[in-house]
């Protein structure tokens, strides 16, 4: 593992106040719509933090888990076990696509040329906005199919899930809770929890991948950093739980659904800057 230069101490020193406020204000904006954040983090890892694309999934990946850890405690206070107990099917239902998708799409980042990587990226902000604006827009409501075909397509639709998520570094709660919804009639509250369950074990499936990279030692390189954008990303998740329902979904939403889209057309750019290699170092971490 290479040892951080005096220049790369320094740039870590500076970038500590940057870490902790960018991660508070990403925990807000999660915590405001019920929701990690993780998905307007990627875009500060690569746009304002300066990693690359596979570098910045595997920060956002580990951020994700300590945010999601952490809220595990305040969900079981509002959702017992008792509540989700019943709903166990659901969870394997869901685990049986989502494992495999998460090393799959885990492995499929560990592959692509940077510059693609860039791309999907790109793609999927976009499609987190879409998805954003829809579980926002209306009611959602059970879709009635036969149980046979409720199992297959939780199957498939936890493998894309697992895929995205991995691919991402997210939790993947804004694509499963409706899913959970839709497939199963599952209560909104107990969704939010169920998916968290169903979260935890993808992204450890997809963290032990991306393990087997070199890329990762991005982890141990910035470790202060990381340790940082944890404690913000904690921090204005609280805050934004505390600030839920204090702006309008009809402000806040479209919003924050904007917010991604420009993200995605920086996160687009960089593909277009240059024909970037995997192993490039960070520069302003």
């Amino acid at each position: 593992m290479p040892t951080p230069s005096a220049a790369d101490r320094a740039n870590t020193r500076s970038s500590l106040p940057v870490a902790f406020a960018a991660g508070a204000a990403v925990g807000v904006l999660g915590g405001m719509i019920g929701l990690g954040g993780a998905e307007f983090r990627l875009p500060l890892l690569i746009t304002l933090f300066g990693f690359v694309a596979l570098q910045a999934v595997i920060l956002n990946k580990a951020l994700s888990l300590v945010v999601v850890v952490t809220a595990l405690p305040a969900r079981l206070t509002a959702v017992p076990l008792s509540a989700l107990w019943p709903h166990w099917d659901v969870v394997a239902n869901l685990l049986l696509g989502s494992l495999a998708g998460a090393w799959a799409g885990a492995s499929w980042a560990t592959r692509m040329r940077t510059t693609t990587l860039y791309r999907v990226l790109a793609a999927l902000l976009v499609l987190i906005a879409l998805a954003l604006i829809g579980n926002h827009a209306g009611t959602l409501h059970h879709v009635a199919l036969a149980p046979a075909v409720v199992v297959a397509a939780g199957v498939v639709a936890g493998f894309g899930i697992g895929v995205v998520a991995a691919i991402m570094g997210v939790a993947g709660g804004e694509l499963l809770i409706p899913t959970i919804v839709l497939l199963f009639g599952t209560d909104i509250k107990v969704a939010g929890s169920l998916s968290l369950a169903v979260s935890l074990p993808t992204m450890l499936v997809a963290f032990a991948r991306y393990s087997h990279d070199g890329s990762f030692t991005v982890l141990r390189r910035h470790a202060r950093l990381v340790a940082v954008l944890a404690a913000g990303s904690i921090t204005g998740t609280v805050l934004g739980g505390l600030l839920l329902g204090a702006v309008p979904d009809t402000v806040l939403v479209p919003g924050l659904a904007l917010l991604l889209l420009l993200s995605s057309v920086k996160v687009w750019r960089h593909a277009t800057d240059g024909d970037h290699n995997r192993a490039q170092p960070v520069t302003r971490a």
